[in-house]
């Protein structure tokens, strides 16, 4: 399958792709997990990311969709993929069916995972991340604790709360994310090719995302 996963920070964007790259094989991909990985590959693109990121700046569509093009045509893409919070503007949008064009690949659809401001704020307040950077481990203090508090069961590092998922963080986040990405929704419901799934259930957008692809 090949899908685009829109939803506000804390929408169940990872969580869904993680099932449903079980059911045949398509490869989650999202703009941080790619720029970090052109980094550590150190190639051209990769360098010109870095330089970026280190002087504290946002790297420029132009290069994200470089790296995503690039990307788009690794081996492991032909089993399909799904693209985790990104486009995140219209400009990348665009850029994006014009890439999708030149590599001649079709989308499946575009879902969009809507979930109520407080379920979002409760989930992610509640959330702690491991520390260690080759971790990263993701807990939730209501739902699935670390077994020893403020410790990883994977590698026993710290477990923390990020300093971007405090209540005050993430109501700017959702600020920025109304503001610039929610536009995406009316943008592909005009292009034809949006689910809109309104459930907080992982299994039930998953489920509502086969039946749409019927598989």
């Amino acid at each position: 399958m090949r899908l685009i996963l829109l939803g506000a920070p804390g929408a169940g964007k990872g969580t869904v792709a993680k099932m449903l790259t079980a059911i045949d094989g398509s490869v989650q991909i999202s703009t941080g997990d790619i720029l970090r990985a052109a980094v550590k590959a150190g190639n051209e693109l990769g360098q010109q990311a870095e330089a970026f990121m280190k002087a504290g700046d946002l790297v420029p569509d132009t290069l994200i969709m470089d790296i995503m093009k690039e990307r788009l045509q690794a081996d492991d893409c032909k089993a399909g993929f799904l693209l985790d919070g990104f486009p995140r503007t219209i400009p990348q949008a665009q850029a994006l069916k014009t890439l999708l064009v030149d590599l001649e690949i079709s989308l499946d659809a575009v879902v969009s995972l809507d979930v109520p401001k407080e379920v979002i704020l409760d989930r992610l307040t509640t959330r702690r991340t491991c520390e260690n950077p080759d971790c990263n481990a993701i807990y939730n203090i209501k739902s699935s604790p670390p077994k020893q508090e403020g410790i990883c069961d994977k590698c026993g590092s710290k477990v923390v709360q990020r300093d971007d998922e405090t209540e005050e963080a993430i109501s700017k986040r959702l600020d920025v994310y109304n503001a610039k990405t929610a536009p995406l929704v009316e943008f592909y419901d005009q292009e034809g090719s949006l689910l809109r799934v309104n459930a907080t259930s992982s299994e039930v957008v998953v489920a509502a995302i086969r039946n749409k692809l019927e598989i």
